[in-house]
């Protein structure tokens, strides 16, 4: 019995449950070809090992088990609804029309196979809509319950319980198959596999809306997330890319908010509460992204992490690299969030009014607009500047946008500091 199975037989099932969830998915939407099904017989088989464990005890193949049971279940529903069967197997014919099926349904020794790549770009196929991508992501991969994605996303649970029967009857009665793309829908596919990731991330990272500036369970869901891709595509620079740049920011979450939960900027933040051996994990993954061919924007964006995490204060950082690996990163995915990003890293290089040139260019953004980190970037070197009731004018614009309420709080204490200043 490994660690997963220590303790209560309760303990047992959720531990097993939480790990090989994704994994049991995936093997039964490849074996019967429905989403919705493989979802109700793998809950079937939770409830049937809750109530059985704990007599029999922990098998000594959980997983497999599980696998198992839950493939009985479906037989037995198949052969009650034939209505329901035959209109499966079309959709499993179809499906191998599309192209190769993963093999082998069971490893050796009755161990679930990793099929979890076909549920990532399911999850995250173009015909879905983006929001509906990361919610079934959640749902399915990372096994959160619809109350829990709907926290995520601060809308009501019966919302995005709508939301993700949609993106399922999307899948359903667009035919999506359920399956790796071939070599040639590669390229197209796996950025928003990775954007997909990346964005429930930068949600925990710098949550959207509510009490709290990080959501740290949302994050470290993301993180797994990524390590899972990772064991997947061992020789996808960018998915190492992806994973150390999750890793290289998310060690600096110890030091990001104070006692009273408002953040503590990047210059102020105690380096010694950073997580080392995170940076360390990070630090190796970004030598892999970067060489054997061309950069991609997630290796590019670890390395700009690495050599923030890597400095000793931030008047230490390599800022004329940072700058530069900005210029890479706006050739390969330019954006006016990512202009904004390098405008600051200027700012740090050639002092606040090289940097605010810069900003006032953006000026004109429409994805700006309502992008408080932009009027708060403005204020800063307005602040730096000595130009008080501009910076004062900037915070407040700020302050309107922001999200959070400790953002907010931190708002009102620098607008309140322009404030004096200015008087």
């Amino acid at each position: 019995m490994d660690e997963r199975t220590a303790g209560s037989p309760v303990a047992s099932v959720e531990a097993v449950f939480r790990e090989e969830r994704g994994r049991l998915l995936a093997a039964l939407v490849r074996r019967f070809g429905d989403l919705d099904l493989a979802e109700e017989v793998t809950s079937e088989a939770v409830e049937a090992a809750l109530a059985r464990w704990p007599v029999e005890g922990v098998p000594p193949s959980p997983g497999g088990w599980l696998m198992t049971t839950a493939r009985r279940k479906a037989v037995d529903r198949l052969r009650r609804d034939q209505v329901l069967a035959t209109r499966l197997a079309l959709l499993r014919v179809e499906a191998e029309r599309a192209g190769p099926v993963p093999a082998a349904e069971a490893g050796a020794g009755g161990e679930l196979p990793d099929e979890r790549l076909l549920l990532f770009f399911t999850c995250a196929h173009p015909a879905l809509a983006a929001e509906d991508r990361a919610a079934l992501t959640l749902h399915c991969l990372a096994g959160l319950t619809t109350p829990e994605v709907a926290r995520t996303f601060l809308v009501r649970p019966a919302t995005m319980a709508k939301r993700i029967t949609r993106a399922k009857r999307k899948i359903r009665e667009a035919r999506i198959p359920f399956r790796v793309p071939g070599a040639d829908e590669w390229p197209e596919r796996l950025p928003g596999v990775l954007q997909v990731v990346y964005s429930i991330f930068t949600e925990g990272y710098a949550a959207s809306a509510g009490p709290h500036l990080q959501r740290l369970d949302l994050a470290e869901e993301a993180i797994r997330l990524a390590r899972i891709l990772r064991r997947l595509l061992p020789r996808e620079r960018e998915v190492a890319g992806l994973l150390g740049l999750v890793l290289l920011v998310h060690a600096r979450r110890g030091a990001r908010t104070g006692s009273d939960g408002e953040p503590v900027l990047l210059h102020e933040q105690d380096r010694a509460r950073w997580d080392r051996p995170m940076i360390q994990e990070g630090l190796g993954l970004v030598p892999v992204a970067l060489t054997g061919g061309p950069p991609g924007p997630y290796g590019v964006q670890a390395a700009i992490a690495a050599l923030h995490d890597e400095a000793p204060s931030l008047e230490a950082t390599d800022w004329p690299q940072v700058v530069a690996l900005y210029d890479v990163l706006l050739a390969l995915a330019p954006s006016p969030v990512v202009a904004l990003n390098r405008a600051v890293a200027v700012a740090m290089r050639d002092g606040p009014r090289a940097g605010l040139a810069l900003l006032d260019e953006l000026a004109g953004e429409p994805l700006l607009r309502d992008h408080h980190p932009y009027p708060a970037a403005r204020a800063d070197l307005l602040h730096r500047l000595g130009r008080h009731a501009e910076a004062a004018e900037s915070y407040r614009e700020a302050l309107d946008l922001a999200g959070t309420e400790p953002e907010r709080a931190l708002l009102r204490r620098r607008l309140e500091a322009a404030r004096r200043r200015e008087r």
